[in-house]
């Protein structure tokens, strides 16, 4: 029986989708091919039909929940104003719920130590989508010139993922819990500073 290409994109996108979701839950190497593809109601053998290699798959697994993951930060940035859009990326980010449902969270604190050790085509797609995530963070600052908040991004993207690999480490507990609020705290901190401004030269006569 033939299927349509409409059907095979559909049937190429739900393998993804739960995929990306298993990945971040069991790890790059924690689910075979058998199990990504039974999760997503299909056979092993149909495996190749749709992707080249394991890496192919884990590729496009990794960009869709990193792409989810921003779609979701845009989502909460248009319900507040400018000035307050980082906080609402951060507190949403550095939560218990999040903590406690990787499967459907940021793929870097899940996923990334796992992907340093990756073939260097799987680190330049996880790059690409880090950059993207920066660049995203940057807007959310408008109170710096774009060099000096681009820098402010990489330390709260930072200090975000890390905080919530930490605290997943501590699990469900009060240094856990003490983990995510300290982190927090550092992220908002160190992305309201307002700009230095360089101190006046004396005017010469």
């Amino acid at each position: 029986m033939r299927y349509s290409r409409e059907h095979k994109q559909e049937t190429h996108d739900r393998i993804v989708k739960k995929a990306s979701v298993r990945l971040r839950e069991k790890g790059a190497h924690g689910i075979g091919v058998a199990d990504l593809m039974k999760e997503a109601g299909l056979t092993h053998g149909g495996f190749y039909a749709h992707f080249d290699s394991r890496e192919a798959l884990v590729i496009e697994a990794f960009g869709y929940a990193m792409d989810r993951a921003m779609e979701h930060w845009r989502k909460q940035s248009v319900q507040v104003a400018p000035e307050k859009q980082l906080t609402q990326i951060v507190e949403t980010y550095l939560s218990t719920v999040h903590r406690d449902n990787p499967g459907h969270g940021c793929s870097i604190p899940a996923l990334g130590a796992e992907i340093a050790r990756e073939s260097p085509k799987t680190r330049k797609a996880f790059a690409g989508k880090l950059e993207e995530m920066i660049e995203m963070i940057t807007d959310f600052i408008p109170n710096l010139p774009r060099k000096a908040a681009r820098k402010q991004a990489i330390a709260t993207l930072a200090t975000m993922a890390g905080t919530m690999l930490l605290a997943r480490i501590a699990g469900s507990s009060e240094l856990s819990d003490e983990v995510l609020k300290t982190g927090k705290d550092c992220a908002l901190d160190g992305a309201r500073r307002e700009p230095v401004k360089a101190a006046k030269k004396p005017k010469q006569n």
